[in-house]
């Protein structure tokens, strides 16, 4: 039995290595380069300036929060075997969540709403029209389509509300009627629409990209959610599928010997 639950840890591991590379491999893929028409040149001529939530700390807190709330609940109701299941939903959901933002980022090939800038720093177009800014601002600025921020956000705090959801029964029988659970479930979607809302702020972001790129991820996440937790209005919401299998099979294995005992 422990050598099977250690090869399927190590496959899901890797899975999740694997993902990561390929997350970073699409960074730096070239997106398609779609025809801006004149009478849409608006839309992409907002002024350039800096992002509110700088990527370095959207990185930073969408991986330190989750973590540091599993830590907190492990070491306060001591679910054995809770730990590795959360890190596993959590990581899944950032991981497919990554590469399928960027996967349609290259596909779609939206400019952002400071495109033009990107593509012309000094504002003056030239007959050609053709790009005289630094090539990887411009990359970058053709990856409006969806918000990766916002993704990617929805998919990390989606996972804390779902998770805290779930340790503390707010949507089962016994957790009803309890304001301060609901809100512990509101906070961190409240927090990650914050971050989505703000790409609109500073002009790298189309409304329809934070709209789309956040039920991305919240989706995501929650089908990666339920992949190791049961529903949230089940009475037993706060355990991860792995431990109740585990006492299933405990039952089963104590009634066989029962059983055995009787015939001996």
């Amino acid at each position: 039995m422990t050598t099977v639950y250690s090869s399927n840890m190590l496959l899901e591991i890797l899975f999740r290595v694997f993902l990561a590379i390929v997350n970073i491999e699409l960074e730096h893929a070239e997106p398609f380069n779609r025809k801006i028409h004149e009478n849409e040149l608006w839309l992409y001529k907002n002024p350039r300036v800096e992002s509110y939530v700088p990527a370095s700390t959207l990185w930073a807190v969408i991986i330190i929060v989750p973590l540091a709330v599993i830590l907190l609940i492990m070491l306060l109701q001591k679910e054995k075997g809770d730990f590795s299941q959360a890190v596993l939903s959590f990581t899944l959901s950032l991981g497919f969540t990554g590469v399928l933002t960027n996967i349609l980022k290259i596909i779609v090939g939206r400019p952002r709403p400071d495109y033009f800038y990107r593509c012309f720093p000094d504002g003056q177009v030239n007959f050609e029209f053709e790009c005289t800014g630094d090539p990887s601002v411009i990359r970058d600025g053709k990856k409006s389509f969806p918000s990766g921020h916002s993704s990617l956000a929805f998919a990390s705090f989606g996972f804390v509300a779902l998770y805290l959801a779930g340790k503390l029964h707010t949507f089962s029988w016994n957790g009803k009627g309890q304001s301060w659970k609901l809100f512990l479930f509101v906070l961190p979607l409240g927090t990650a629409l914050a971050i989505a809302v703000s790409r609109t702020c500073d002009y790298h972001h189309h409304w329809q990209d934070v709209m789309i790129g956040s039920a991305l991820g919240f989706v995501l996440t929650f089908l990666c959610y339920r992949h190791y937790y049961p529903p949230l209005d089940s009475l037993v919401c706060h355990k991860p599928y792995a431990s109740l299998m585990n006492q299933v099979e405990h039952k089963e294995l104590k009634t066989t010997r029962i059983e055995l005992n009787k015939w001996t």
